[in-house]
């Protein structure tokens, strides 16, 4: 006998990628256990599942930085509650990260995949069930996109949750209109500029020299630092919030069509987002 949970959450996430280096990421999670029944005629109480399951996520795997640990040019060290990541692009640029330990999660792989990410949770997530249920299967899902987005990381400075890590990250669609018309072209054109992404906070950025971008801030969970390629970097004068993506978004559009009204629907991960007008 089998249960199964479609879209039980949504995990929004950044990893390091092998050749694109830092990477935002949503995926849907989706849950199969295999069991025998209990006295209740059940192999598990959907909301023990779905509870137990998204709690474990939102701690290891939601806004973290998700780090394979096997990748190549790769040296992480962890001491007094940090975790420090350094990597070089294919290109030799170096990455650095730095963050209180619960930010960064290092998984056992060579590469971040769907499939690598749900090797390395299965395990995990079996024990935290009774005994009833014999196996389980977790699939990560990209959203299906008709049209522009874009992978994006950031962090919030100012946030009291988990979105306050400055790594963490999104696969977002993006939809602009122009005097109540969408125009796909603009959306390609900005997808194409936030592609791979860092979108940084001016005040966050403590140096820029020699192309590359240095980040540091004091939050509550901890200090965190980052460290990567200029060219792999968009500042806005602002937290960046999806309100204030969209904002950003707006007012620079704005700029070539003054006498013309401008909307943008920014998405952050799946099926939520903000709309900003001007």
């Amino acid at each position: 006998m089998k249960l199964f949970v479609d879209n039980l959450t949504h995990v929004d996430f950044s990893y390091l990628h092998p050749e694109r280096g830092l990477l935002g990421e949503s995926w849907s999670v989706l849950l199969e256990l295999d069991g025998s029944l209990n006295e209740q005629g059940m192999i598990c109480d959907f909301g023990i599942v779905k509870k137990q399951v998204k709690q474990w996520l939102d701690r290891v795997v939601d806004h973290a930085l998700v780090v394979p640990a096997g990748m190549q040019n790769l040296e992480c060290q962890q001491q007094g509650g940090y975790t420090e990541v350094h990597w070089r692009y294919p290109s030799g640029e170096p990455f650095f990260c730095r963050s209180p330990d619960q930010a960064i999660t290092l998984i056992d792989a060579s590469e971040i995949t769907d499939l690598t990410l749900a090797d390395w949770c299965h395990d995990q997530l079996l024990s935290l069930f009774p005994a009833e249920v014999k196996g389980l299967n977790i699939r990560f899902v990209c959203e299906q996109i008709n049209g522009a987005f874009y992978h994006y990381s950031h962090g919030l400075q100012q946030h009291d949750g988990n979105c306050q890590r400055i790594a963490h990250g999104h696969r977002s669609k993006i939809e602009i209109f122009i005097d109540g018309e969408r125009d796909t072209d603009l959306e390609q054109h900005w997808a194409e500029q936030l592609s791979d992404i860092y979108i940084g906070t001016r005040s966050h950025l403590q140096s820029e020299q020699a192309g590359e971008h240095n980040y540091r801030y004091q939050a509550p969970q901890g200090e965190f630092a980052l460290s990567l390629p200029a060219r792999c970097c968009h500042v806005i004068d602002t937290e960046s919030t999806v309100e204030r993506i969209a904002e950003h978004v707006a007012k620079v559009i704005k700029h070539s069509y003054p006498e013309r009204q401008v909307l943008v629907r920014a998405y952050e991960g799946i099926g939520k987002g903000a709309i900003a007008q001007v």
